[in-house]
């Protein structure tokens, strides 16, 4: 039988916590709380967990401070939910930039946390819906890289681990797939986050700019993503996978 998704709740709020993980944890989850930085690092170091929910506003180091970390090269891929108490444009734009998941403003209904935890996790899981067929290739060789798609990170062209949150993956897989086409922010949004954005959502334009940053391609003079000027992006480099000719 397999073992419940382990979700972690770091609030400094023990009614939160107890709240949320008592509702989580009726909702077929194992649930667990930590109210601080350290207290989140010993449970990471201790156990499994296939998702985090943070809290921006935290004593001593606070949200931003703990998702920046935990996005560093090297850093294994953890899936976020940002919270935060200050409906804020610019504290979710913030989270969304440094490699949070999916974001929530308090407060809200635990029930509409489940649903932001099972589709984060869905789509970590699995390729989003409504493109081509699966590349059936585990390496795939772009330029100096190569994305592993068993492990889920990428190469440089020295071997070295590239960490890359599950954003940054799944907009990259999206476009690998669909080379040489041009995709709307709309497509975007709704094929790596499963959710619709209107005329003011910047979280795309964020995701392909810490893209960009990881595989050093210059907007300006792009290699690999090129913006097409009031319709979208487009991946405009050559795929093949590794081994092939």
């Amino acid at each position: 039988m397999a073992r419940p998704d382990h979700v972690l709740i770091v609030d400094d709020d023990p009614d939160i916590r107890e709240l949320l993980t008592q509702y989580l944890a009726r909702q077929g989850l194992r649930a667990s709380g930590a109210a601080d930085g350290p207290t989140m690092r010993r449970v990471l170091a201790r156990e499994p967990v296939d998702l985090l929910v943070l809290d921006l506003m935290l004593p001593g180091e606070d949200g931003i401070s703990l998702c920046r970390a935990l996005r560093a090269p090297g850093q294994p891929p953890l899936p976020i939910v940002m919270l935060s108490a200050r409906a804020d444009e610019a504290d979710r734009i913030l989270g969304l930039e440094l490699g949070a998941d999916d974001y929530l403003p308090k407060p809200f209904a635990p029930r509409e946390l489940l649903a932001r935890i099972q589709a984060v996790l869905r789509r970590t899981r699995m390729l989003p819906p409504g493109i081509a067929a699966e590349l059936p290739q585990a390496l795939l060789r772009f330029g100096d890289w190569t994305l592993d798609t068993v492990a889920r990170h990428l190469l440089d062209a020295q071997g070295t681990v590239v960490a890359l949150s599950g954003a940054e993956y799944r907009l990259l897989r999206v476009l690998l797939q669909q080379p040489q086409r041009v995709l709307s922010r709309e497509q975007l949004l709704h094929l790596t986050q499963g959710r619709d954005g209107d005329v003011f959502d910047r979280s795309i334009d964020l995701l392909v700019s810490r893209l960009r940053q990881r595989l050093g391609d210059d907007p300006k003079d792009p290699r690999y993503i090129k913006t097409v000027r009031s319709e979208g992006y487009v991946w405009c480099t050559h795929i093949q996978p590794a081994g092939g000719g």
